[in-house]
């Protein structure tokens, strides 16, 4: 991939913190079923590997570093066999199934919100000893953070369980999230990050798993669940404006639009390429992610590239390769 020709940021590393979206492999360290370290996972990978990244390729994080000429993938930060270089140049927090929601994280057996800061706390040290205080700051300063958070509380939590339906509507629901995205946000600023790219939520009504347990005979789209995620962004979109205000100018906390985008490739897949939009490249049923995507799975198409979805759940590489160029066309110059 090649980076945008408006974009003349200078960029030592990426970092990402959230969920599955985003995590090249942390949960492959802890224990929880929410892992994705098995074939097909990975086939179409650097090695055919299954690496615990929930795609048949690369994730957001890893195109990021790429696009910005720093190197091929984001590793996660718990892989045992890091080496100095990778923690130089950023590398991925994010926890498959994690969210803002503490019941979230609690049902998944994930990395919460503090478990991720608590994890970036140990590294920042990690850096200061090895390069010193000065050239950590800078790092931090320049660094280009990624969040992706907010899709499983949304999805999983209030439309697929009882817990917090009864407690709030979805207004007070998305209030609820977008002021522990902000809180999120201030703490990484408080540690030395400026430039905090924060993504909205992606059509989540639409993913094939919503589709086929609430969308009918016809498997259409999920009303309510894109309705919750657009009132969600657009609080999340208002929320980075008002930390710009709020904190020193120095911060640049920009809202990256994923909606749009993606909801036009599903819609109009074959303006972008894809032949199948509504249906997994992996499984039959349309409700398989981690274990019921495995080599055992009914239906695992030949050519992931023609599918916007490769699991129950998650984007292809090829659908994500397109969501990042746009993001960084429409959004890199914000950083400066």
């Amino acid at each position: 991939m090649s980076r945008p020709h408006n974009m003349s940021l200078s960029v030592p590393a990426v970092i990402a913190f959230g969920d599955s979206i985003l995590d090249t492999g942390n949960n492959n360290y802890i224990e929880t079923s929410i892992k994705a370290n098995f074939k097909p996972y990975g086939r179409d990978f650097i090695g055919q590997k299954a690496t615990g990244r929930f795609s048949n390729g690369r994730l957001p994080s890893d195109l990021f570093v790429e696009i910005f000429g720093i190197k091929g993938a984001l590793p996660p930060y718990l892989d045992p066999n890091l080496k100095i270089q990778d923690l130089l140049t950023g590398v991925c927090f994010a926890s498959a199934g994690s969210g803002y929601d503490p019941i979230t994280v609690e049902q998944a057996s994930v990395l919460s919100v503090e478990d991720q800061l608590k994890m970036f706390k140990e590294y920042i040290g990690k850096l200061k000893a090895t390069v010193g205080e000065s050239r950590t700051a800078f790092i931090l300063a320049n660094s280009i953070v990624i969040i992706s958070m907010g899709n499983n509380d949304i999805i999983n939590t209030y439309f697929l369980t009882p817990y917090r339906k009864d407690e709030f509507d979805v207004e007070q629901y998305t209030s609820m999230l977008v002021n522990l995205s902000s809180k999120f946000i201030e703490e990484l600023y408080q540690l030395g990050i400026r430039r905090i790219g924060v993504f909205g939520l992606p059509p989540v009504g639409c993913v094939p798993l919503q589709r086929t347990i609430n969308g009918g005979k016809e498997r259409e789209c999920v009303e309510a669940v894109n309705q919750a995620a657009m009132i969600y962004n657009s609080k999340l979109s208002t929320s980075t404006m008002d930390l710009n205000n709020k904190l020193p100018p120095d911060a640049r906390i920009v809202y990256l639009e994923t909606y749009k985008e993606t909801d036009d490739m599903i819609q109009h897949h074959d303006l972008y390429g894809f032949d199948v939009s509504d249906s997994a490249c992996c499984g039959i049923a349309n409700v398989e992610v981690g274990p019921l995507c495995s080599s055992l799975a009914l239906k695992i198409c030949e050519d992931a590239s023609k599918y916007v979805f490769w699991d129950s759940y998650h984007p292809t590489e090829r659908a994500y390769v397109i969501l990042v160029s746009e993001i960084l066309k429409n959004y890199s110059h914000k950083f400066l």
